[in-house]
């Protein structure tokens, strides 16, 4: 046999070997565990045991030569750390990765790149723009299964400094779309001093998990890879500008300018907030409504993530303060006291981190939100117990009023204070409500009310009965931040039977805060809302908001006549509909008190809504729904009643075709959803949402 031929045979047969060898140790391997929403938890066992699928990247060393040679060290694996073939021929999935050289210079606190590119010229200004970004054209080596080496085509300038801190960004993806699998991101970076020193000066002020609250994966660019802060600060800093617009993409700017969105002084003076991208793509943040109170600080500074700099926020710089109070001048003084600011050395004179009154030029004073000022003295409620709760009888109720001192509170010194009592508890259909500022007590702030409206003679099951009220409050009396707040009690529901059978709270949906797992974020309602509180503070916990958003309710009361048919405002419906936003089907316009119309087609979700399990707890986006559900009223939906799981998910997927297959799988029995969309299902909710 020919030498080249019997050479050839020979690689042919040790490949094969080695892949036999390989996927043996793979099958036999342990395999990751995946969430209830990645695809990889549905797919084929055999499948997921030779894919592997998951990215994990991580940086072994870096280096510098004298002659600013860039050199990275880097490992790929999958999620269990088994090494990953680059090139996608000895493991499924080619690996694409990108890279980034940064450094902090010496006295500052934000980085500079080596990694550049020219951006432009622009076609809208004529200017170009040179940015931080990726190097391109280095060079790979293998050193091992999974291992490579990585010289940057970039190389340090002449005289760097070579006892500063310099990190390296590494970000990829992992293509296998091929096995319905996605593309697997993920990102890493490595601080290092070229010199051997230690690293003692990093930029370490927000953690990625605060992002995740309401971001819940973080991910930027497309399927790049980009999805940690410690990432994206390598190039957005000071040191890039988009040439399209002027704007700089500096991260405190930046960011800041994006959650203030519509709220921005310039936004609001008609000048958008645009950044101009790849291929002259444009992203307006101008609609942006940022879900919690921006004045919170440290909603997103956060003081218990581990971050060393956590406190930045307490430095002011024109940059960063700027940035949402755009209509500051600092080089006239215009809107800051008259007084012009040349620097940041002297921000601080003022602005200290916090001063003796609330509201005042300190940094924690300015960002007071007036409804948590330590100054208002608070109200709070219990609902104590419920006599005389039987069908045919005029509920008493018994509850407490009182400051967070635990001091009494006079009911009739409240602006508002209400009961509401509901049924049945299985859905609710029906609600009375009735001012109870007139209920006489005890001097402890025990109070009783007996409600006028009697509970039906026919009324079976469990009733409820919530709480809610305001008193206002004037804080800093005769000084010119003089200014009057509501203080609103947090809301409180009790349930009771009025036919002697077992009481059934109403089922729980939602959550306003969910307990962080597995290292993630927390999640709930207030991951994103900070504190839910709407209809003027009066509302602010889900099992008060079911009772009157029931499947029974629309706006009819408060939409004008020209405006007819009223929205349903069920809360499933509602809610689904409210954080679709941008991608509903057709309009979402809600009339609320005074007249006032809300639209939500505008609403930007920063996370993915496939998610459920963000808001929902104990599984309650799983089917079948409870049977005691009642038919939804949509009246400008496309079914009209529709039934509770149609109603609930046709919010989300609003076409004609979704609305269709629902109708077409509903008959004088009810929803046949569940067939389908069971949990055991090939369609289960779960496993549809997967991603």
């Amino acid at each position: 046999m020919h030498k080249s031929v019997w050479n050839s045979w020979v690689i042919r047969i040790s490949l094969i070997l080695a892949f036999v060898a390989g996927s043996l140790a793979l099958v036999s391997a342990p395999g990751p565990e995946y969430s209830i929403y990645e695809k990889a938890r549905y797919a084929d066992a055999n499948l997921v045991a030779y894919v592997r699928p998951g990215l994990v990247l991580q940086i072994l060393s870096a280096s510098i030569a004298t002659d600013g040679t860039i050199k990275v060290q880097f490992k790929i694996t999958d999620p269990k750390g088994l090494p990953l073939d680059r090139d996608g021929v000895y493991t499924p999935g080619a690996v694409s990765t990108s890279f980034i050289a940064a450094y902090i210079p010496k006295g500052q606190t934000q980085y500079v790149a080596y990694t550049t590119r020219t951006q432009g010229p622009s076609p809208i200004t004529g200017k170009t723009a040179i940015q931080a970004g990726t190097d391109s054209g280095g060079t790979y080596e293998k050193v091992s299964d999974g291992v490579y080496n990585y010289t940057f085509r970039t190389k340090a300038p002449a005289g760097f400094d070579a006892t500063a801190t310099h990190t390296i960004g590494l970000y990829g993806n992992r293509d296998l779309s091929e096995f319905n699998l996605g593309v697997n991101l993920a990102d890493t970076t490595f601080n290092f001093v070229p010199n051997g020193s230690p690293v003692t000066v990093t930029r370490d002020v927000i953690r990625t998990v605060s992002c995740n609250k309401c971001h819940q994966d973080l991910t930027a660019h497309g399927e790049t890879g980009r999805k940690s802060v410690q990432l994206c600060v390598l190039c957005h800093q000071p040191q890039t500008v988009d040439p399209d617009t002027g704007n700089t993409v500096d991260m405190p700017v930046m960011i800041h300018k994006i959650h203030m969105g519509s709220s921005l002084p310039s936004v609001q003076a008609g000048k958008p907030y645009q950044i101009i991208g790849f291929a002259q793509t444009v992203a307006d943040y101008s609609k942006v409504v940022f879900p919690a109170d921006a004045r919170n600080c440290t909603f997103c500074h956060e003081q218990n993530t581990g971050a060393s700099q956590a406190t930045a926020y307490l430095k002011p710089n024109m940059a960063a303060c700027g940035a949402c109070h755009d209509d500051v001048d600092f080089a006239t003084g215009k809107n800051h006291a008259s007084l012009p600011q040349i620097s940041n050395n002297l921000c601080g004179n003022c602005h200290i981190p916090e001063g003796e009154l609330e509201f005042d030029l300190s940094i924690k004073g300015a960002h007071t939100i007036p409804t948590f000022s330590q100054s208002l003295p608070g109200t709070t409620f219990q609902l104590v117990k419920v006599d005389d709760g039987v069908a045919g009888k005029r509920p008493t109720v018994t509850f407490t009023l009182r400051d967070k001192q635990g001091n009494p509170i006079l009911p009739s010194s409240m602006a508002s204070l209400r009961l509401y009592l509901a049924s049945p508890t299985s859905d609710y259909q029906t609600y009375v409500t009735e001012d109870v500022r007139k209920a006489q007590g005890t001097t402890d702030g025990t109070y009783y009310w007996t409600f006028q409206n009697p509970i039906p003679a026919d009324a079976k099951g469990t009733y409820a009965v919530g709480i809610e009220g305001y008193r206002n409050i004037t804080l800093l009396p005769g000084t010119e931040k003089e200014q009057t707040v509501r203080d609103a009690g947090v809301n409180k529901v009790i349930y009771f039977s009025v036919d002697g059978s077992p009481v059934q709270p109403r089922r729980t949906v939602v959550a306003l805060k969910i307990p962080a797992t597995g290292g993630g974020p927390v999640r709930g309602c207030n991951a994103c809302h900070s504190f839910l509180s709407v209809h003027g503070g009066n509302r602010n916990a889900p099992e008060m908001c079911a009772i009157c958003h029931n499947p029974t309710a629309t706006d009819v009361a408060r939409r004008p006549a020209s405006e007819q048919p009223p929205q349903g405002i069920n809360f499933a419906l509602m809610i689904h509909k409210i954080h679709t936003g941008e991608e509903l089907a057709a309009d979402y316009t809600v009339y609320g008190y005074g007249g006032s119309k809300n639209t939500f087609n505008d609403v930007l979700y920063p996370g993915d809504r496939r998610r459920c399990d963000w808001c929902h707890v104990n599984d309650s986006q799983q089917l079948p729904l409870s049977s005691k559900l009642q038919l939804v009223t949509d009246p400008r939906g496309l079914l009209n009643p529709v039934g509770p799981t149609t109603s609930a998910c046709t919010a989300c997927h609003g076409t004609v075709y979704a609305a269709s297959h629902a109708l077409s799988n509903t008959t004088v029995l009810g929803e046949a959803c569940a067939a389908c969309h069971n949990p055991n299902a090939d369609a289960s909710v779960n496993r549809v949402h997967a991603k």
